[in-house]
């Protein structure tokens, strides 16, 4: 089942989720779900928020990035309850997109790398290291179950200069090529 993916201006997406437990209602169906509804949607990440679930859940696959680094080949990944416990390394910028920001791009500035605690979909804890792009992925999924988005990460005068672009994303007033839900509709 493909979720329509929640589009900016949503209050979901700007709260921060809370913790599952191994008895959350339906977690492999609702992660089988969100991998069809990121790759309909031809996203590289998609966290629960983004599907209208306040639910410290995110997926990735960073394959389509294996052209840049070979060691994305294959990177697929479930994330439950997910904490980010060290960032270091020298920031660096990438251009982003957003599933739920259709047609905004913008240059984010993100540490090279990280440290994470996570559960997957079988509940074995993980902690791992990443860097490059794969933390760059996992870092903006992470930030959707924390409550930020990438206009967050830009400033004030950049938020001015595209707002009209995202008060249409809230209305409704823009053609993706996936399913949206949208907070305004006017």
């Amino acid at each position: 089942m493909i979720y329509p993916v929640v589009a900016y201006g949503d209050p979901v997406l700007k709260k921060r989720a809370e913790a599952i437990g191994r008895d959350y209602p339906e977690l492999p169906k609702i992660i089988e779900n969100m991998f069809e509804t990121m790759y309909k949607s031809q996203g590289v990440g998609l966290a629960a928020p983004q599907i209208g679930l306040s639910i410290r859940l995110f997926v990735i696959d960073g394959s389509p990035f294996d052209d840049e680094d070979d060691s994305l080949s294959g990177f697929k990944k479930v994330f439950i309850n997910a904490q980010i416990t060290e960032e270091s390394g020298d920031p660096w910028k990438m251009n982003e997109g957003c599933l739920s920001i259709p047609r905004v791009r913008e240059d984010v500035l993100r540490k090279e790398s990280i440290v994470i605690e996570y559960f997957d979909e079988h509940w074995n804890k993980h902690v791992e290291t990443y860097s490059g792009i794969a933390a760059r992925i996992i870092q903006h999924e992470y930030d959707h179950i924390e409550g930020v988005l990438i206009t967050d990460h830009i400033s004030p005068l950049r938020r001015r200069l595209i707002q009209k672009k995202l008060d249409d994303i809230s209305k409704g007033k823009i053609n993706v090529e996936y399913k949206m839900r949208f907070p305004v509709k006017k």
